[in-house]
């Protein structure tokens, strides 16, 4: 199937190639493969630029105040660790939207993947240190079993703020596949994934260089943000416009 890359409406594409079996596809199968790899290493290369920008950019500002000698330091942080929060945000879904766009609006993708990224940020956040101060309230030690318990409940706060990620990516996905509703989900999937590789990498925190254990963890975390909406794309069916349909 032959994809004019720099046609900015992808359903003139299955309007023109209709048919062809593969177009029902958000994905055509003969692009799968490539579409993959791209996408899947432009969101590591997305999660590596974005950290290493946002840490640069958090460092600066704040030893910039420091130095300085700014008395609202404190209060500056929360604005610091924001602004740096939306740098990283940009970074990470601008380089999934050079992939995107072919097969939809690249600047929807990014605007949406920025908001829905940094909206499941803020609400993880703010039920994990919900959770974090209820512990603290109890103004003891914590048993293991409470300990697991808070731990567990911290974790399933982090993955259904997927939902809101995935939410508002399908604000956009919608307008281009059919039987979407489920691409809600696919985020709180990945952050599944990432909870459990990361649960599985802790019992080996005794063996492995904290360094080398941090980097995998980062890297194996990029990855799985990038296979699991890779694989959801190519089992999406697209939207095909109403004359297409029609006939």
């Amino acid at each position: 199937m032959q994809t004019n890359s720099n046609n900015p409406n992808p359903s003139n594409v299955a309007a023109t190639n209709s048919n062809s079996p593969s177009v029902k596809f958000f994905i055509p199968r003969t692009q799968r493969r490539k579409f993959f790899l791209l996408f899947t290493s432009m969101t590591v290369l997305g999660w590596v630029v974005g950290g290493v920008a946002s840490l640069a950019l958090e460092r600066i500002l704040t030893q910039s105040l420091a130095a300085a000698g700014s008395v609202q330091l404190q209060t500056w942080s929360y604005g610091i660790r924001l602004l740096s929060n939306i740098v990283f945000a940009l970074v990470f879904a601008g380089d999934q939207a050079l992939v995107m766009r072919r097969y939809l609006s690249g600047w929807r993708w990014m605007v949406a993947t920025t908001i829905g990224w940094l909206t499941a940020d803020c609400v993880a956040t703010a039920w994990i240190n919900y959770i974090s101060s209820i512990a603290s309230s109890l103004n003891e030690n914590l048993s293991s079993e409470l300990v697991i318990i808070f731990g567990f409940l911290s974790t399933i706060a982090y993955i259904f703020s997927g939902i809101w990620l995935g939410l508002i990516q399908w604000l956009v996905v919608w307008r281009y596949a059919s039987k979407a509703w489920w691409w809600i989900f696919v985020p709180s999937v990945a952050f599944l994934l990432i909870s459990l590789l990361v649960w599985l990498l802790s019992f080996m925190q005794n063996f492995i260089p904290e360094a080398i254990l941090y980097g995998s963890q980062q890297g194996f975390t990029a990855i799985i943000l990038g296979i699991v909406p890779a694989i959801s794309f190519c089992s999406l069916k697209r939207r095909l416009p109403r004359q297409t349909q029609a006939s």
